[in-house]
């Protein structure tokens, strides 16, 4: 070796079989997305084009496919409903309860109007 020169670093040695994990990695798309991103696109296409029946189809089944993708998260939500739905409800009977007082003040305030 000459005075202005360094050794290589010795090379890095993997793990065997990482190479093929790294390939596998690389060359797998995840199809299921492409499948429902293309199919809910021919769905918007559809109903862009004035088909709503062959659109709505075609779109319902996009909806779908993106649902089995996500089972989890739709199973989260399918058990959240309910709850969600209990304060739905909870709130129109606040909002029916409101208007019914308002009846009643609008109504006494008629009669003492009526009266005088």
């Amino acid at each position: 070796m000459s005075a202005g020169t360094a050794p290589l670093a010795p090379g890095v040695v993997y793990p065997q079989g990482h190479m093929e994990t790294r390939m596998e990695t690389k060359i797998d798309p995840d199809w299921m997305r492409f499948g429902v991103g293309t199919t809910l696109l021919a769905g918007s296409l559809l109903l862009l084009t004035g088909k709503r029946k062959a659109g709505l189809v075609v779109a319902a089944a996009g909806t779908a496919m993106a649902m089995l993708e996500q089972k989890e998260l739709v199973s989260q939500w399918w058990n959240a409903l309910p709850g969600y739905l209990d304060q739905a409800q909870r709130l129109l009977d606040q909002a029916a309860t409101a208007v019914d007082e308002l009846t009643d003040k609008r109504n006494k305030i008629m009669s003492l109007l009526g009266k005088r």
